[in-house]
Formats: C-alpha cells, sequence, structure tokens
C-alpha cells in the first residue's frame, strides 16, 4: 500500500487516470433508475483519492476545461445560432429567464447564508445541474489575483457546494417534470404529445421513412400492369414502391428504369421500398425471383447536410415527394437529426440549414440529391484539429482581453470565450461543412475527457479540504439546493404555461433543457412515449450553456 501511495504521489498523472476510470465506471452503475452520473462520480472518486495528498498544476485543469467548452460550444452553436435567428426566439428569451430564476435565488441565498464566491458558485452548479459554471468560476477565481492560501481555499469549497448540491438538482428536476408538473398544471403529457405529433409531423411520409427498405426481384405476371410506365405503377401503389431495375428476359440485358420506361409482359423487375409496402404489393407483380445481377447495384447510407437556402424552409414531405420520389429512382430517408438529436420525422417538420437527412438508395442517385440538398458528409476517421486548436486560441485571447471601467477590471474571461468560439466554429461548420470537421465520436471524447479530465483535477486539489468543508455546510448546503433547484422549474413552469404558452411536451423539455439536465429529458421521453420534448431541449441546452457561463461572471464578481 505504501507503494501505491508513494507511486500516485510521485505520479500524480496516474492519479487522475485513476479518479477517471473509477467516475466512468461507477457513474455508469445503476441501482434500479438511479444512478450518480459520471460527473459527480468523478468528482468523488477525486475526492477519495486525493485524500492521500496530491497536487495537480492548475495548467492541466484549464487545458481539459477549454477542450470541454469548445466541443460543447461546437455541439449546440447551430441550434444556438439558427435560434437566435428564427422562431425559436421566444425559448430563447425563456431559457434566459429560467436562467435568470436560478443564478438570482443562488445569489440571494449566498449573501442570506453568508457564503463567499466559491460556495455560491458551487451551489448554483449543482443545484442547477450546469458543470459549466463550476468550471468557469475556477478560472476566474485562477485569475482574480487571490493570495495562494485564499485560491487554495476558495478552490476548495467549489466542489463541496457542487458535490452536495448535485444529486439533488439532477433527481428532483428529473421528478418534478416528469411526474408532478403535468398534475400541477393538469394535463395529460402522452395524450397532448401524442395530439402534438399528429398535428405536427407526426404522420408518417409514407412508409419509407420509418421502415427497414429493401429491393426484390420479380416477374411481372399481372397483364394489369403492362403497357405502364414505371411513373404510373408507381403512382398506382402511392409511391411506396419503386421499380429500380428491368430487364426484359432472364439472359436480356439491364436497363436502370427512368420516369417514362415502359413495363414488358414477363419482365424481371427490381422493386424496392419498405418491408410492408413489399408485402403488401407482393401479389400485384408476380412471383419473386433469384436475380443477384439484377439486385447488384451499389447502394449508399448518406448523412447529407441542408445547406441549399432554397429549400431552408421547406417541409420533409416536400423533399420526400420531389427529389427522394423521383420515378425509378426510390432513395429513402431514414433518419432526420438537428444539432446531434434526432427528431421526428414527419410531412409537416420543417428543415433548416444545417439540418442532417440520412438516406438510403442506390449510390449514383444519393449523389444526385446530395448535389441538390447540400453536402454529403461522409464518415472519416479524422478531426480537424488546428480547426480546434486555432478556434480555442482565438476565443481564448478574446476572453482574456481585459477592460477597466471606474477602475475595476472586466473581462469574459478564457473560459467563456472558449466556449463562444466553440459555438461560432460549430456554426460555421454547419453551414460550410467543407472545412472544420470533428466527427461525433471525437466530439463526445473531448467533451467528456475535457469535462471529467476538468473534475477530476478539482476533486484532486480540493480533497484535503472536502472534509471541513461537509462538516460546516453540509446540510445548510443541502436546503439551499433544492431552492435552486426548484425555483427555476416553477418559473419556468409558470411562465411557459400561462406567457409562452408553449406546448405542454414543448414546455417540460425546454425547462429542462435550460437546466441543461439530461436526466430530465431522459424522464421525460420515458413518461411522455414521445420524442416532443425534444423539440424544446434542444434550444434550451443550447443557451443555458452560454448564458450560465456569463452569469458565472455575475456571480463571482458579487461576493
Amino acid at each position: 500500500m505504501n507503494y501505491f501511495v508513494g507511486t500516485l504521489q510521485k505520479y500524480p498523472e496516474i492519479a487522475l487516470f485513476l479518479t477517471i476510470g473509477i467516475g466512468f465506471w461507477i457513474g455508469n452503475l445503476k441501482l434500479g433508475k438511479f444512478n450518480l452520473g459520471v460527473v459527480t462520480s468523478t468528482l468523488l472518486a477525486g475526492l477519495l483519492v486525493g485524500q492521500i495528498g496530491i497536487k495537480l498544476p492548475a495548467v492541466m485543469q484549464s487545458t481539459f476545461f477549454a477542450m470541454f467548452l469548445f466541443s460543447v460550444g461546437y455541439a449546440v452553436g447551430p441550434q444556438f445560432i439558427r435560434a437566435l435567428k428564427s422562431d425559436g426566439l421566444p425559448q430563447v428569451v425563456f431559457a434566459i429567464l429560467i436562467c435568470l430564476a436560478g443564478t438570482v435565488t443562488a445569489i440571494v441565498l449566498g449573501k442570506l447564508l453568508g457564503y463567499n464566491a466559491a460556495l455560491t458558485a458551487g451551489l448554483l452548479s449543482g443545484g442547477y445541474t450546469n458543470s459549466t459554471v463550476l468550471g468557469v468560476a475556477a478560472d476566474l477565481m485562477n485569475q482574480s489575483g487571490l493570495q495562494p492560501d485564499e485560491l487554495k481555499a476558495a478552490l476548495a469549497l467549489l466542489p463541496v457546494a457542487y458535490a452536495v448540491t448535485y444529486p439533488f438538482g439532477t433527481i428532483g428536476s428529473a421528478f418534478m417534470l416528469a411526474n408532478i408538473a403535468p398534475k400541477l398544471l393538469g394535463f395529460d403529457l402522452v395524450k397532448v404529445c401524442q395530439d402534438y405529433e399528429r398535428e405536427h409531423g407526426g404522420n408518417k411520409i409514407g412508409t419509407t421513412a420509418y421502415r427497414e427498405f429493401s429491393a426484390r426481384a420479380v416477374k411481372l405476371a399481372n397483364t394489369g400492369l403492362v403497357g405502364k410506365t414505371v411513373e404510373d405503377v408507381e403512382k398506382m401503389f402511392h409511391n411506396e414502391i419503386f421499380i429500380r431495375r428491368m430487364r426484359t428476359s432472364a439472359e436480356g440485358p439491364i436497363v436502370d428504369c427512368k420516369r417514362d420506361t415502359v413495363l414488358t409482359e414477363g419482365a424481371i423487375l427490381a422493386v424496392s421500398g419498405g418491408l410492408s409496402a413489399l408485402l403488401a404489393y407482393a401479389d400485384e407483380f408476380g412471383p419473386e425471383l433469384k436475380d443477384v445481377p439484377l439486385l447488384d447495384f451499389s447502394t449508399e447510407l448518406l448523412d447529407l447536410v441542408v445547406t441549399n437556402k432554397a429549400y431552408a424552409g421547406k417541409t420533409l414531405g416536400e423533399l420526400i415527394h420531389t427529389l427522394f420520389g423521383e420515378p425509378g429512382r426510390g432513395v429513402f430517408l431514414t433518419k432526420f437529426t438537428r444539432s446531434d438529436v434526432a427528431m421526428a420525422m414527419g410531412e409537416q417538420v420543417k428543415v433548416q440549414r444545417g439540418d442532417v437527412l440520412t438516406i438510403l438508395g442506390a449510390k449514383a442517385d444519393v449523389a444526385k440529391i446530395a448535389k441538390v440538398l447540400g453536402y454529403a458528409d461522409r464518415p472519416v476517421e479524422g478531426s480537424d484539429m488546428a480547426f480546434m486548436a486555432f478556434g480555442i486560441v482565438f476565443g481564448s485571447l478574446i476572453g482574456a482581453f481585459t477592460i477597466r471601467i471606474g477602475g475595476i477590471p472586466l473581462s469574459l474571461g478564457t473560459a467563456v470565450g472558449a466556449i463562444v468560439a466553440g459555438i461560432i466554429c460549430g456554426y460555421l461548420r454547419s453551414t460550410m461543412r467543407t472545412f472544420g470537421h470533428i466527427p461525433g465520436p471525437a466530439i463526445w471524447v473531448f467533451n467528456n475527457v475535457g469535462l471529467n479530465g476538468f473534475i477530476a483535477c478539482i476533486g484532486l486539489n480540493a480533497a484535503l479540504g472536502f472534509v471541513g468543508g461537509i462538516q460546516n455546510y453540509g446540510l445548510t448546503l443541502f436546503l439551499a439546493g433544492t431552492l435552486v433547484t426548484l425555483v427555476p422549474i416553477i418559473v419556468g413552469l409558470l411562465l411557459g404555461h400561462f406567457v409562452f404558452k408553449f406546448h405542454p411536451g414543448i414546455m417540460l423539455g425546454a425547462v429542462a433543457g435550460a437546466r441543461s439536465t439530461t436526466a430530465a429529458l431522459g424522464a421525460l421521453q420515458e413518461a411522455s412515449k414521445s420524442n416532443v420534448p425534444v423539440v424544446g431541449y434542444a434550444t434550451g441546452y443550447a443557451v443555458s450553456r452560454l448564458v450560465m457561463a456569463l452569469l458565472t461572471i455575475v456571480v463571482v464578481n458579487a461576493f
């Protein structure tokens, strides 16, 4: 044991990865439906491991946090900017008001209880379940010019407040939004979400949008179809079946079908469509054959980014029935994503620039549609690291710039600069997809390793002051945290229901997003049996990440 402890003290990087490993392991364990979450588990692991006396350099903590903030900004930037420019503005204002409610509650409680800036920022971060607050506060304090002993004491109190208040912040907000709020406001969450789906895009786009797709070879035996064009036949089957290829006999040449291709007696056809449609219309053509050469055409599943302004604002139904459903083509929409969030697919859903349509079809047809709609975002293994690095440099330089007002130095801080840079870079990437590519898995790594590496540093460095902090502030902090959790939720419910008059499902999702509480979104999706809350969550989450970073500056300067 002495060897193990001595090794960790000599090589603190080992303690860092031990903390991260324990945090991810315990954070993913579930007791029924409850789990601590990776962030809280990593913090507690750091506080435990750090009891042996581990000291990590501040630059390591700042590096991890800059990586996390940029990746968050990069992911939410497209949705945030679009919301500011579109009819999502009410949701932006709504999210800002909820953020203000939580911040004001924390400041008032901090003043009443005699807390300093560190305790109040930790209270806000945990009770509001926004880890960005924790990092920005630590960054501001490191740049505040405090004496080393004062800075050490302040940084030790941050994780104390966060660790005490975060569990109820997560569990309480999820239970309040998913179980209590619908009863308080008198609506059936499942029913209102089902109604919304029917009215705003819940109707399926034929069978092509939601089912597995396939192609089969059939021999035309239905004389009623002989002599008709491909376009006429596909209309007869409500554009749920597409005739992709044909040959007049078993040994005849293969022809790629177009709208005016005429079906001949005894022809062998390659028909494609959703599985249910193929089964439903199987007897309308003739017997199925094994014709490998006829079905041997290249297909591609492609993520298509909508960048063409001419198609922004059009509905999915318009795209499906015009571009995807062209006779003889048969390209299918399999997934619709906005800001990395899977959206409900329906005829009335409007497409925005930067949306990603995952389409499946013959490679040549998929390429044609990609050329019309925007950019074919084919998977690549590499990340544009220069784009990310220069983005962090630019944002941090802007954040570090200090101006003096009345002799008081004011700056955004490098942390806020990093997240703003991420938002700008993410938006630029969404509209000009030819550069700045960072794959989703890489974003996950930057986000999770960045955040939990930062949290691990916080925990390890603050460990020796943690026990005393719990003894001095524990119960009072917990009760204060419940208020920081509940007050913004109640304010959000009242404003959303009576002032903004949002749809109930969207309102609850927007409140969860403004609090950046993923657990609450999961509880809402489970309770509503719908993805409607995601519509509100996406904008609220994007707004809260930036706004709470800015409001942290107010909190730190208020004490």
